[in-house]
């Protein structure tokens, strides 16, 4: 069976899809829910024990009012802590003097807001697809108590977060809704709540008031749990909640049908500031039911009790008197009801547990072997005697007794079909797991039995596919892979996914199995035996753009899509770094199919780049003789074939891609950044702290020679001079404000300022980009010197490099010396023997550029401007970091010749010199000055950080095109 190499590619990406479909479906298990959702039914009636005795109606609620307070991230030592005790005085006297539950309440991952609304509301264990959902919120269709309350009549209104307006459209009243992706806005997103508190609780229209809190949220990703604004969020939350609870008290009635105030969290914070994973800070929050029921008695101490979050829905259906959610995997928290007589306490309870019951019928096929079932069944019949004694005996001790043990069984059957139904939420579906990893591998091995030959895009493949269909050995395969089905499938606890698919679509996965084996061992077969299974039937390729040029493309496009989504631009830093990947295969890809196939398909659509390098090339051997001359005429006739280069040369070609992966690789491990990562322990904390500053040392003084070596090669001798001198002088610099020491010094004693020693590397930075500028006009004057333009450009180069050494914090050297290494390896092993046009190498200079600005641990920040009416958010505002070191933004002014700090503001911000505001005071940008400062980023990393290397035949060239061909 003959298929084109792109035919045979697509259909391995085919399989690889649905074999890790597959694994995934069986590792992310499908969550516990009732099939039943629409279907209205009756509560189910009290255990029978006679004609006058069954109770058939829902219980009458138990409150009146409910407001639900939601302070979004938080954790339970925010309340039951020292910082509790300290910000928080009204609660913490609640919590161990006045009327209220205290609970620490478990949060199941992802710690996310939406999924947590869904628990604490339908009482289910979201899963992980719920992440994504969080992005942008669908409508629950699943049974929770906000549907179940708008049925019965109650009147609801909510303010805050706008996931709530999404997820429950039409169920409110009243709504204001506020967006949680301004992070960095803490005090209005919590004002324009607050503001419709007073109005509200002078109101009687209402039965549930939902109130969500997104402030200390907010401040836990931008500072972390020990800033001191979350102290300042919890004495505020504290008078917000001391208000609502004086306004209900006030408004109290009856006493027999008090309201009921619940202060929750819907996660926790990590010591870093976020949420999402599984840590005890993260998934421990606080939970506080406040109510005039439940009173205490004189020395009653009550400690905070642990329960799960999805309690919280069935105690909210009890408590309002609405049927439990059918998807319900909570129990009822038993203080709430504890005072209640004793029938109406078994009642609830019993409510409860034939919920779980019927859920845990629909989802475990072995559900009658369950023991949360079995003494569910035990409980029922205990209670069943429990009612007629109660008939006959109503006050007796016996009644009293019994009634206790029955409900301690209720309590225990509740715990153990909780245990049931989260054990089956978290069950790996093991036989899916496994029939996805052999369709993976089976592929994979296909891949692997196909290289290098099938590297051609014009290579016809042989897939041994049709004779191993028509084999005995096809069969017995087949036939031994449906036994194994029905058995796995027949088994009494199963529930795999797979089982539950039509015989027809089972079978023809088993059939795909069995031929892929087949098809594997007749391709290692003829491996072995000396056969081939490609033939070269090359088909004139009339497609324009390459496989590069696409993934420039679709990896540019797809990182700007991506900034829609808040998470995407806090850990933008992983989106680069998968791109450059990315980049370094598809560029092995590439150099391997020329070398190994002589396959003459790279990028060819650029003659005039060539036709310059080319031009360059001979005129330089006619003006000069030496190292650079020989450097730019070395490059083959043919620059498409890499036939002409030598045996090192050749295997330096094969080795750079894996190269440049294996430097990105050791600069990931020197800093760690973004919002989840930040945090984590790396080679830079381990650098800068003060008991390896000798190490640091040595490394600073290695980077600096190092980058020497790399820059100064194609400059003048005055140049070369002056950036000797440089480095030095920035080794002095960061040894004279105590970053390094000089082999003398043994402490720091000697610490200064600094800024005599950075006002010397500035002279040589101006002395080397005013002998640059001088080359480049004689060039300009002198057409043909093509000797001085090289040097002019390269000196330039020089003097930028130079400057952001200056810049660069010492720890961060090893960052500028490989990126320079891996600007040189991919002009000279990559670039110039693949004939890469200048939009290419353009492409790949912003994507390294990017990945590079991520090495030196810069997170991603964001800017808020002030609007009328609400706050605007521009995410580049982060970039003003990049200018770290003795720069007038982070550093003394008085470290940078007279107004030259004045020149690089104005550049930032677009404002002339004369005008620019101070921006250390500043807090916040205009739109427009961020619009502004992201030009100048571009512009400075395209001619600071980024463009290293050969400068004179890539990244100039580029430039050139930009601003003199543009008209064109």
């Amino acid at each position: 069976m003959r298929l084109g190499s792109g035919t045979f590619a697509a259909g391995c990406v085919v399989i690889e899809v649905l074999g890790v479909a597959l694994f995934l479906r069986g590792f992310f298990p499908a969550p516990v829910f009732s099939g039943a959702e629409r279907q209205a039914e009756s509560p189910a009636p009290e255990p029978s024990a006679g004609a006058s005795s069954n109770w058939t109606e829902l219980p009458p609620p138990l409150f009146s009012k409910v407001v639900i307070l939601l302070i979004d991230a938080l954790r339970d030592d925010f309340v039951f802590g020292s910082k509790g005790v300290k910000f928080m005085p009204y609660t913490t006297y609640l919590v161990e003097k006045g009327s209220s539950l205290s609970f620490v309440a478990e949060a199941k991952p992802p710690t996310v807001t939406m999924p947590r609304i869904k628990a604490l509301l339908t009482g289910s264990l979201p899963g992980f697809i719920d992440v994504v959902r969080n992005l942008n919120s669908p409508t629950l269709m699943e049974d929770n108590v906000i549907t179940r309350a708008k049925a019965a009549g109650k009147r609801i209104i909510f303010y805050g977060d706008e996931t709530w307006v999404k997820l429950f459209p039409k169920h409110f009243v009243e709504y204001d809704g506020t967006t949680s992706f301004f992070v960095s806005d803490y005090t209005e997103v919590d004002n324009n709540v607050t503001r419709h508190l007073d109005k509200v609780l002078k109101r009687q229209d209402w039965d549930m008031l939902i109130l969500h809190y997104l402030g200390l949220d907010h401040i836990g990703h931008i500072s972390g749990p020990s800033s001191p604004l979350v102290g300042h969020k919890l004495s505020e939350m504290d008078s917000i909640l001391m208000k609502i609870h004086t306004a209900l008290l006030a408004e109290e009635r009856d006493p027999l049908l008090p309201s009921l105030l619940v202060l929750c969290g819907d996660h926790g914070m990590s010591e870093a500031g976020g949420h999402g994973a599984s840590s005890m800070e993260e998934v421990n929050t606080a939970l506080v039911l406040v109510s005039s029921a439940f009173e205490r008695k004189p020395g009653d101490v009550r400690h905070p009790t642990r329960v799960q979050q999805t309690d919280l829905a069935a105690t909210l259906s009890i408590g309002l008197g609405l049927p439990i959610p059918k998807s319900n995997t909570g129990s009822l928290m038993f203080p709430v009801v504890e005072g209640r007589p004793m029938r109406e306490q078994l009642r609830f309870l019993h409510l409860n547990t034939v919920q779980l019951s019927k859920l845990l019928q629909e989802n475990v096929p072995s559900y009658n072997k369950e023991p949360g079932f079995e003494q569910f069944k035990v409980s029922e019949r205990s209670h069943r005697n429990w009612i007629r004694l109660y008939l006959e005996e109503n006050n007796s001790e016996v009644v009293f007794n019994l009634g206790a043990k029955v409900r301690r069984q209720y309590l225990d059957a509740l715990r153990m079909l909780k245990l049931s139904l989260s054990r089956r939420a978290a069950q790996y579906d093991v036989y899916s797991m496994a029939v996805g990893t052999v369709l993976v591998l089976e592929a994979l091995v296909l891949l692997l039995l196909s290289v290098p030959q099938a590297l051609s895009s014009r290579a016809e493949l042989d897939v041994p596919l049709l004779s191993p269909v028509c084999s005995l050995l096809f069969y017995l395969l087949l036939l031994a892979l449906a036994a194994l089905h029905v058995v796995v499938c027949t088994a009494a606890d199963s529930s795999c996914y797979l089982c539950g698919l039509p015989w027809l679509a089972a079978g023809g996965v088993m059939t795909l199995i069995a031929a892929l084996l087949c098809a594997g061992m007749s391709a290692l077969t003829r491996v072995f035996a000396g056969g081939k299974c490609l033939s070269q039937n090359p088909p004139q390729s009339t497609s324009r753009w390459s496989e590069l040029d696409l993934l420039s493309f679709l990896g540019t496009v797809g990182h700007v899509l991506s900034l829609g989504a808040s998470s995407f631009i806090e850990e933008e830093h992983q989106t680069w770094y998968f791109l450059v990947n990315t980049l370094c295969l598809a560029l092995c890809h590439q150099i391997y199919r020329k070398c190994l196939l002589g396959d003459d398909c790279a990028p060819q659509h650029c003659p005039h780049t060539g036709e310059e390098f080319d031009g360059v090339a001979v005129a330089l051997q006619g003006k000069r003789a030496g190292p650079e001359g020989w450097e730019l005429s070395r490059a083959p006739a043919d620059p498409s074939s890499l036939e002409a280069l030598r045996g090192s040369e050749r295997w330096m070609v094969l080795a750079s891609p894996w190269l440049v992966l294996a430097c990105c690789r050791l600069l990931r491990s020197l800093n760690q950044t973004g919002v989840q990562w930040a945090h984590r322990p790396d080679l830079g904390h381990w650098l800068t702290s003060s008991d390896h500053k000798a190490e640091l040392s040595v490394l600073a003084a290695l980077s600096l020679t190092m980058i020497f070596v790399l820059v100064q090669k194609r400059c003048s001798l005055t140049s070369k001079v002056a950036m000797a001198f440089g480095l030095l002088g920035v080794y002095c610099y960061r040894a004279a404000i105590g970053n390094v020491l000089f082999p003398w010094q043994q402490d720091n004693k000697d610490i200064s300022k600094g800024i005599t020693e950075a006002r010397f590397v500035y002279v040589f930075v101006l002395g080397i980009l005013f002998t640059g500028t001088k080359d480049l006009l004689k060039s300009q004057i002198i057409a043909a010197d093509f000797t001085a333009r090289t040097v002019g450009l390269w000196e330039i180069h020089s003097g930028l490099v130079l400057l952001a050494t200056l810049l660069l914090r010492p720890h961060n050297l090893p960052v500028l010396v490989l990126s320079l290494a891996i600007q040189t390896i991919m002009a000279q092993f990559v670039w110039r023997p693949l004939r890469h046009d200048v939009a290419e190498v353009t492409v790949m200079h912003y994507w390294f550029g990017q990945a590079f600005f991520y090495f030196q641990d810069q997170p991603r920040q964001h800017c808020f401007c002030p609007r009328p009416g609400k706050l605007q958010q521009h995410r580049h505002c982060g970039h003003l970091s990049r200018l770290r070191g003795p720069g007038c933004l982070h550093g003394d002014p008085s470290h940078i010749p007279d107004g030259i700090c004045d020149i690089l503001r104005a550049c930032a911000v677009g404002q002339p010199p004369g005008e620019l505001p101070d921006l250390r005071s500043q807090q916040r940008l205009g739109t427009e000055s961020c619009l502004l400062l992201l030009r100048a980023h571009l512009f400075y990393s395209s001619f600071c950080l980024y463009h290293f290397g050969d400068v004179p035949a890539l990244s100039f060239i580029y430039m050139e095109c930009v601003f003199s061909k543009t008209s064109l």
